[in-house]
């Protein structure tokens, strides 16, 4: 018999100093994406949430943006090509050195907000991304499904897939915008259950028609900034645990 496993990882350090619940949070994640400047964050939580991700055997991930902190990277940017280049390997290389000053290292990447989700409908920009971050050799994150995996691997980068608990989704696959009702999960035995399924059953129920919508997932994703982040993790952990699922880093 075959025992599932996943990841579970959250979006961290999208504040200006050290927050306690992203400390908690990293108690209870397998990875974390860590702000790298774009959309949030700053040198001295990188270097505080690296080496406390390392103390704690969690996996660093990079998590670069549109270079939009005014909007928290959640507005779409038409940016040139070769800005949004420079733009990511520079959010890339100031997080790369903050791990190295904390004697930790980064071994994925994951877009952020309108990035990751214009990466997941734009094969174009995807590739785009994709092209970016295999210069440093570094694999990607990116939503299960979507055209940014086969981006990516085209690109010379492995690609791993990644679901949300915590996430209302579309029939086709896609999130739903966070303006829309349901786009956000917040209670915990629905967060919970969602995450179970992914990792048992590899599916979700869309909020837009009901019907079951397939999502093969490496990792799921819980969000810092949801409103009880640490409880919604907790209860995904133990959830997890009760069906089974060995929770565990998706990449080493």
């Amino acid at each position: 018999m075959t025992v599932a496993s996943i990841d579970l990882n959250a979006d961290l350090g999208e504040s200006d100093a050290p927050r306690a619940e992203d400390l908690s949070l990293l108690q209870v994640v397998t990875s974390a994406s860590i702000a790298c400047g774009g959309h949030a964050g700053n040198g001295k939580v990188m270097r505080a949430l690296c080496a406390a991700a390392a103390e704690r055997g969690v996996v660093v991930g990079a998590h670069p943006s549109y270079p939009d902190r005014a909007g928290f990277g959640r507005r779409r940017l038409a940016l040139p090509p070769e800005q949004l280049r420079s733009s990511l390997l520079g959010q890339l290389d100031d997080l790369l050195q903050a791990a190295d000053d904390a004697e930790a290292a980064v071994r994925f990447v994951k877009p952020h907000g309108a990035l990751y989700n214009d990466m997941a409908g734009d094969p174009t920009l995807a590739a785009a991304v994709a092209a970016a971050v295999a210069e440093v050799g570094l694999p990607l994150l990116v939503l299960a499904g979507s055209p940014a995996v086969g981006a990516a691997r085209q690109a010379g980068t492995t690609a791993y897939r990644e679901g949300f608990a915590d996430r209302g989704y579309r029939s086709d696959g896609r999130l739903l915008p966070r303006r829309e009702t349901r786009a956000v999960l917040h209670d915990r035995r629905s967060v919970a259950a969602q995450a179970v399924r992914i990792a048992t059953e590899h599916r979700v129920a869309a909020a837009d028609t009901g019907r079951w919508t397939p999502v093969h997932a490496d990792s799921l994703c819980l969000h810092s900034d949801t409103p009880g982040a640490v409880q919604l993790a907790v209860a995904v952990r133990r959830a997890l645990a009760e069906a089974g699922v060995d929770v565990i880093a998706f990449v080493r």
